[in-house]
């Protein structure tokens, strides 16, 4: 994949990615304990949809457009929440048009921002220049977040552990490199290895599925649940149309809210979606999540 994410944002991996991430951020909040939070591979922070990036690919409008257009009876409420999320961004550059979908499409970094309260702590790295300026600018006299123009996969080793002791690591690779699988596993498992209680969601794209279940055995972690959304059609026009999320120590009711939510998302998207469950006898943390 030849990646920048502003050429994706708000399609349908965006849907999935961010839907799980703002659930995450919920359940995780709920306690009244700080949280660290690190974007290991942040983007440029907040897209605009109609720009020279987003506008080329039209992406967002078989994702974040179709989904922000579906009724809202009977939708799933870790589905509105985070509609709201990208509604509440999105207004900040002026009202919506009217039965239109939203102009500006929040990142990672936008939505975390969002959830955190005063105390948490959010470390967002973005290696690109010019997207890492961005996201620079984007946050620009914030204090509550840190930004660093720094490889993504070194940044967790520079900050895990936290010295809050609870943390939601967001790995979100480019997968431009040959070689990416192999290189995230190897990353994760430091992770774990130094932050073994941590929350980690990990995104990545599905062409190759026996590359992806070499990656997923690689992990080798008990608290593993997988989300995976296909699209209808997939691989004719030979874009990117299945991804994945593996979410290790996911927090409580965290996979009865996506249990509810994922099936639901790939009926308005046109596609299909599976959950794959922790066996029931894994072990939960003993803190962090």
């Amino acid at each position: 994949m030849n990646y920048r994410h502003g050429y994706h944002a708000g399609n349908f991996a965006d849907v999935l990615k961010h839907t799980a991430l703002c659930e995450l951020l919920r359940l995780l909040l709920s306690k009244d304990k700080k949280l660290f939070v690190l974007d290991t591979h942040a983007g440029a922070g907040g897209y605009d949809l109609g720009g020279a990036l987003a506008g080329r690919t039209g992406e967002a409008e078989a994702g974040i457009a179709r989904l922000a257009a579906a009724p809202r009876a009977g939708m799933p409420a870790a589905v509105v929440r985070y509609l709201a999320a990208v509604a509440a961004y999105d207004r900040k550059f002026g009202p919506a048009a009217a039965g239109g979908g939203p102009r500006r499409y929040p990142g990672s970094p936008r939505l975390v921002r969002a959830a955190l309260r005063p105390g948490d702590r959010f470390v967002a790295c973005e290696l690109h220049p010019g997207d890492a300026l961005a996201l620079k600018r984007e946050f620009a006299g914030d204090r509550a977040v840190e930004v660093r123009q720094a490889d993504g996969y070194q940044a967790l080793k520079a900050t895990l552990p936290p010295p809050e002791r609870r943390g939601l690591v967001l790995i979100d690779p480019p997968f431009e490199a040959a070689d990416e699988f192999e290189r995230l596993a190897r990353a994760v498992r430091h992770g774990l290895r130094r932050f073994a209680t941590g929350c980690y969601a990990i995104w990545y794209p599905i062409k190759d599925t026996a590359a992806v279940a070499d990656f997923l055995g690689a992990i080798a972690a008990p608290r593993l649940l997988t989300l995976t959304l296909r699209l209808d059609g997939e691989g004719e026009s030979g874009k990117l149309a299945a991804c994945g999320l593996a979410v290790i120590n996911p927090p409580w009711r965290f996979e009865e809210a996506m249990a509810e939510a994922l099936p639901w998302i790939a009926g308005v998207l046109g596609g299909r979606a599976t959950l794959v469950a922790p066996p029931a006898s894994a072990p939960a943390p003993a803190s962090g999540a």
